[in-house]
Parts: structure tokens; sequence; C-alpha cells
């Protein structure tokens, strides 16, 4: 009797069919949360897994890609100097061109002057031969008045021709007769119209003078265009082999950035086929322990001893007020897609004007524009959650790491080499991020891109 009170009464210890169905319970309970522990670390299926020689062979395109943009380059180089030692030519041959321009604009008008000048000289040298003929003619008028008057002044022939003292007597009565202002007068007429004449000689001359001038600049003229032509031409022909090679140039750089972009892409599938082969190696690690917990507890079921280990097991959803936390970053992140990228721009409370780089930031002007660059638009979006460093390289150390193939909505992503982070996006899940890219682009959800990605990203919530 005693024995079954003690039997009846709570926390006293069961025996025979009543202990062993308690304990089938438990282990069928066990077993339960073991499989739904496995459940929530399924592996997906295996990612593509490229072949080294893939690998190696798209290294080697690459790599004779970016010797082919190298040799263009340098040919490049050298026709740009080409190009910049034949403009200067024509820059030279374009001021030959305007010299000898100007001096046959300078010999043109002097030619026109002593045009001018040998004009007016012939007008007066035939004007001055008038004057002379006419006042010879006066005197021969006036001579023959005196003679048919039979006055002494008549004896002009005796005057003309004579040396007697006589002919000295008429002459002195004629030059008293005529008086000394009409033979003055002829006489400056004759010497008026020797220095025209004279004059009329020089203006020739220096009319042939100034002809033969305005011949050799237009000559000179002539080679000058000819030469400043021929500079042109080869000028151009030159500008236009640099063109070609740009362009050639620019194919091949085209070519070598494919050509990257699918070594970086199949060295991505590596990284994460291997990163997929590190997780099916843990999931079946794990297996291989819950089943030896089910064998375990399957083994105390029989033996009709109880257990009560839950079997552990870890999942990467965060808790609720984690996950409150992440959508909150997020929601403050795509808030603001759209803005203008401006390199050093973010902070805290928002978008800021960018600063100069003394580069491209420059050459866009985000020193004039308000937004974000990418590691400003982290610090705004954590600004609730954790102060970070303007710095992506900062932001990859600030959290805990996990790797590429355990990232979740919330993360932010890497980029960069051997050379250090050069970029940092908000993993959005479902292979969407949210990122401020670079000068002249503005903030932007697209998809991950895991060229050049760093094999880990950093958490900072849950």
């Amino acid at each position: 009797m005693a024995r079954r009170g003690r039997s009846g009464t709570a926390g006293a210890p069961m025996h025979g069919a009543g202990a062993r169905r308690g304990l089938t319970i438990a282990a069928v309970t066990l077993v339960a949360l073991l499989g739904a522990t496995s459940t929530g670390l399924a592996v997906p299926p295996p990612p593509p897994n490229p072949s080294d020689s893939s690998i190696t062979d798209a290294k080697g395109d690459a790599n004779a890609k970016a010797g082919e943009v190298g040799r263009l380059t340098n040919q490049l180089a050298q026709a740009e100097q080409r190009l910049s030692s034949l403009q200067d030519d024509v820059e030279l041959k374009q001021e030959q061109a305007m010299k000898a321009l100007v001096d046959l604009q300078t010999a043109q008008d002097e030619a026109t002057q002593a045009q001018n000048d040998a004009k007016s000289a012939r007008q007066e040298a035939d004007a001055a031969v008038g004057a002379i003929e006419k006042a010879r003619a006066d005197a021969k008028k006036f001579a023959a008045a005196s003679f048919e008057q039979g006055s002494t002044i008549g004896s002009v022939s005796a005057y003309l021709t004579s040396d007697s003292p006589k002919d000295l007597l008429a002459r002195a009565q004629l030059l008293n007769a005529i008086g000394g202002s009409r033979l003055n007068a002829m006489d400056r007429l004759q010497q008026a119209q020797t220095e025209k004449a004279n004059k009329d000689s020089a203006a020739r001359k220096a009319l042939e003078l100034a002809q033969q001038k305005q011949d050799a600049a237009t000559r000179a003229k002539g080679t000058a265009d000819s030469a400043q032509s021929a500079a042109v031409s080869a000028q151009q022909a030159q500008a236009a082999q640099n063109t070609q090679l740009e362009a050639n140039k620019n194919s091949v750089e085209q070519q070598l950035y494919a050509a990257q972009a699918k070594v970086n892409g199949l060295q991505g599938q590596r990284q994460r086929y291997q990163d997929w082969v590190a997780q099916k190696q843990r999931e079946d690690e794990e297996r291989a322990r819950q089943a030896a917990l089910r064998a375990a507890a399957a083994n105390n079921n029989n033996n009709d001893d109880g257990g009560d280990d839950n079997g552990g097991g870890s999942h990467s959803r965060p808790s609720p007020a984690a996950g409150s936390s992440i959508e909150a970053v997020i929601a403050r992140a795509l808030s603001k897609v759209g803005m203008p990228y401006a390199w050093g721009g973010g902070n805290g409370s928002g978008p800021t004007r960018g600063i100069r780089d003394g580069g491209v930031a420059d050459r866009y002007g985000d020193y004039r524009k308000i937004g974000f660059d990418c590691s400003g638009l982290m610090i705004y979006a954590f600004a609730g959650v954790q102060g970070l460093p303007h710095f992506s390289g900062y932001q990859y150390t600030s959290g805990r790491r996990v790797p590429l193939s355990q990232m979740r909505r919330g993360d932010m992503l890497f980029w960069g080499g051997s050379g250090g982070i050069h970029h940092v996006a908000l993993y959005l899940g479902n292979g969407q991020m949210v990122e401020a890219p670079q000068s002249g682009s503005y903030v932007r959800v697209v998809s991950v891109r895991y060229g050049g990605i760093m094999p880990y990203a950093t958490r900072l919530i849950g």
C-alpha cells in the first residue's frame, strides 16, 4: 500500500511499461528534433566548377589581350608623338604662309605707290616740256615783232650768231629790251625740265624694282602655301592613322575586359564551388553526428534508458530583434536610391557634398555634388546600429566575417584584391544588392557582381 502510494505521488520514479513508454516518447521527440535541425542545414545543388584548363586558357587569352593592348598603346604613343611633331610643323608653315602673305601685301602696296609716283613724275615731266616749248614760242614771236618794227631789238640773229662788238652791243640792247626776268624764267624752266626728267627716270626705276619685289613675294607666297598644304595633308593623314590605332586599341581593350571578366567569372565559380564543397563537408559531418545521436537514442530506447539531448544545431536566420534592425538598415539604404554618387560624400545624417580627389572625381565634378560614395552609403545605412569609418577597407574588418556561401540580407559585400578593398555594397538577398558605384553614376539596386568579390561578407547585425 505504501509503495503504491509513493508511486502515485508527483516525481516518483516509474517502472515497467510506463517507464518504457516515457522513454520511447522522449527518443521519438529527440529524433524529430534532430531531423528538423538537419533540414535547416541542407546544402543546395553544387554550382558549376570550371576545369583548371578552362581557367588557364581564359588567363592565357586575357594575358594575350593585355599584351596586344600594350603593343597598341606603344604604337599609339609613338603615333601621338609624330602627330604632335606634324602639328608643330603645320603651325610653323602657317606662320610662314602668314609672313609671305604680309610680305606680298606690302610689296603690292609699294608697287601701287611706285606706279602712282611714276605716273605723277611722268605728268610733271610732260608739263615741264610743254612750258619750255611755250616759252620758246613766246620768245620767237617777240623777236619777230621787234625785227618788223625796225628796232635794234630785232637783231636777234646777230645776238645769237655773232661775236663782234657790234653784235655784243646788240645783245646788250636785246637783254635790256627783253629784261632779265624773261631770260631767268626760261633758265628756270629748263632747270625744272631737267629735274623732272630725272625724277621721272627715278620713279620708273623704283616702279621696276617694286614690281620685281611683288613678283618675288608672289612666288614666296605660292611656295609657303604649298608647304602649308603639304604639312596639313601629312598631319591629317597621321591623325587618321591615330584614329584607327585608337579604335583598334579600344577594340582590343574591350576584348581584354571581356577576357578578364571571364577569368574573374570562372575564378568566382571556382570559389563558390569550393565554398559549396566546404559547406557540403560540414553538412555531411553534421548528418553523421545526428545519425550517431539518433543511433544512441534508439539504443537507449532499446535499453529502457532515457535521455534529453536535444542535438544542438544552428541556423542562419537572425533573431526577431536583429531582423528588425536589418530591415531598418536596408530601408535607409534603399531610401537613397537615385541620389548622385559623390566621392567622399555621405555621413550618418544623409548625403553631403563630395570632395576633391585630384583625378577622376574632379573631372566628374563630384566636389560640386550632394550625394554618397560607396562607404558613405554604408555609414548612413548603419547609422542607427553602429558607427563606421569612411573607408571600405576599415569597414571590411568592422564586424564578423562570414563566407559568401552563408551571406544573408543585411550583410556588407566587398570587392578588392592584393592592393586592398576598393568597393562595398549592401546585400539585399535573392542575388541583389544596393550600392553607390562610381563617379557619374547614382545609388542603385543591381545584381551581385562576383568578379573580384572578396570571399567573405561582413555582418554587423545578428
